[in-house]
């Protein structure tokens, strides 16, 4: 499906309204299926205390619900700017079948909003990240693991 000008406006109108009516930063995501909108999101990271209520991440989670599903693989996703490092992973696990943005995130950058560290860090080794990580219990994990291919109830995906 074309990309619609129309929609990636909602996801703009919903940044704008989110910094009038005070709720949190200027983000604004949609899920459409088939042309219509099945889902909105803000960034309601401060006015909830969750630094995960990224916009992306608040459409996606309302979407799934709305159509009892975990893909999102025959909708599209447009948002008010390019996504950070976790609503791009969240995006990816969705599998929506396209993604419209409109800022970048050198825009995102010049307002305040700088996740470059987050990328940079992804290429890091665990042992070596600037929030320290350490590996405990492997085998254990890896059971956890045998136990889900194992199993018969196990949704794929």
């Amino acid at each position: 499906m074309p990309a619609n000008d129309g929609l990636m406006a909602r996801a703009l109108e919903l940044a704008i309204e989110n910094i009038k009516n005070g709720v949190g930063g200027p983000f604004g995501a949609i899920v459409v299926r088939n042309g219509a909108i099945v889902a909105e999101g803000v960034n309601q990271v401060t006015a909830t205390n969750d630094p995960t209520a990224h916009a992306e991440i608040v459409a996606i989670r309302r979407a799934c619900q709305a159509l009892q599903t975990f893909q999102l693989d025959d909708c599209e996703i447009y948002t008010s700017c390019e996504p950070c490092p976790m609503c791009l992973g969240a995006i990816y696990w969705a599998r929506p079948a396209r993604i419209y943005y409109a800022g970048t995130r050198e825009d995102a950058r010049e307002a305040g909003f700088d996740d470059d560290f987050i990328y940079e860090q992804i290429a890091v080794a665990p042992d070596h990240r600037a929030i320290p990580m350490q590996q405990l219990m492997r085998e254990r994990a890896r059971q956890a693991f045998r136990l889900w291919t194992e199993s018969p109830n196990a949704v794929r995906y």
